[in-house]
């Protein structure tokens, strides 16, 4: 990498890991050379980029007029390199925002064979429960459980899963077990989303009729994880995705419960940011969870999935 290429590179990771320290050591430098690398930059261009303080580092407006298209330019050069050395010899990172519990369970395990094929790949996994900002965060691709994504972004089902009813065998046997919707009316609810508030309701049907059943949850957790968690706990009845709970029902630490009834299943779809050109790394890893999700759908999934 020539020296302008490099500080324009310094400067985009400085600002999104907040470190001269840590962009140095991703590019095998001294804190002092990135440094120096970013000031030369700045002192190119006449402008001052990065604000450092004592606790932090952050781009000053000029730098942050400067980051997005320096990323674009970066990503185009190693999107052309990559295309260049084709789909087997991938280089450079790859930045995946997507949910927590839904990273963690289904997508971490499919990485090992991906990172293998492509030895010089660097994955960086922006895990978080809201919605981030793709083109903010540098992300190539998201991963969003859910909602179908606006027209913002351009969407690929990716799979989908089963939703069920649980609770722990300890709950249960305090409380009992539920036998319709409406009997969720006297039994503690465990909701689950961003919004304090919870969800209002949950809806599923029953012998061809949608019943309904109001959700005033009396513990509510704001991650997928931590409704889990919860139900383990014995805290009450939820609703999760298989996604969430397979571990957890295979090892016995939950059951599923309202066994009749059936919930609307849960989509994800892989994301791309809609105003550009997805980056060849990006288009390669899509394609290969495609094909991935479809060969790991087996146990505990198998029998659960549907």
């Amino acid at each position: 990498m020539n020296d302008r290429l490099q500080q324009f590179a310094l400067f985009v990771r400085t600002v999104e890991t907040g470190s001269f320290s840590r962009a140095a050591r991703e590019f095998g430098l001294t804190q002092p050379s990135a440094s120096r690398a970013v000031a030369a930059l700045e002192s190119r261009l006449g402008v001052k980029l990065i604000a450092r303080t004592t606790r932090q580092i952050s781009a000053t407006d000029a730098g942050k007029a400067l980051l997005a298209r320096a990323r674009e330019a970066l990503a185009a050069i190693e999107d052309a390199e990559n295309a260049a050395r084709g789909a087997n010899r991938l280089s450079g990172v790859l930045r995946v925002a997507l949910p927590t519990t839904y990273g963690a369970r289904r997508i971490a395990p499919l990485l090992p064979a991906f990172l293998g094929q492509h030895p010089r790949l660097k994955i960086d996994l922006i895990m978080s429960d809201r919605y981030e900002n793709l083109i903010a965060e540098g992300a190539e691709l998201a991963l969003r459980v859910g909602e179908q994504p606006d027209s913002s972004f351009v969407a690929r089902k990716l799979e989908s899963a089963r939703r069920l009813f649980i609770a722990a065998p300890s709950y249960l046997a305090r409380r009992g077990a539920p036998r319709s919707l409406a009997d969720l009316a006297e039994h503690d609810l465990i909701g689950g989303g961003p919004a304090a508030s919870g969800e209002h309701s949950w809806a599923a049907r029953r012998n061809g009729r949608t019943e309904i059943a109001p959700v005033e949850p009396r513990v509510h957790a704001r991650s997928a994880a931590g409704v889990v968690a919860c139900a383990v706990s014995g805290l009450g009845v939820t609703v999760a995705s298989i996604w969430m709970c397979a571990e957890e029902l295979a090892s016995g630490a939950l059951v599923e419960v309202l066994t009749d009834y059936s919930l609307d299943p849960i989509v994800a779809f892989v994301v791309f940011p809609a105003a550009r050109q997805p980056a060849h790394k990006a288009r390669v890893f899509a394609d290969y969870l495609e094909r991935a999700v479809m060969q790991s759908r087996i146990s505990p999934l198998k029998q659960l999935t549907g």
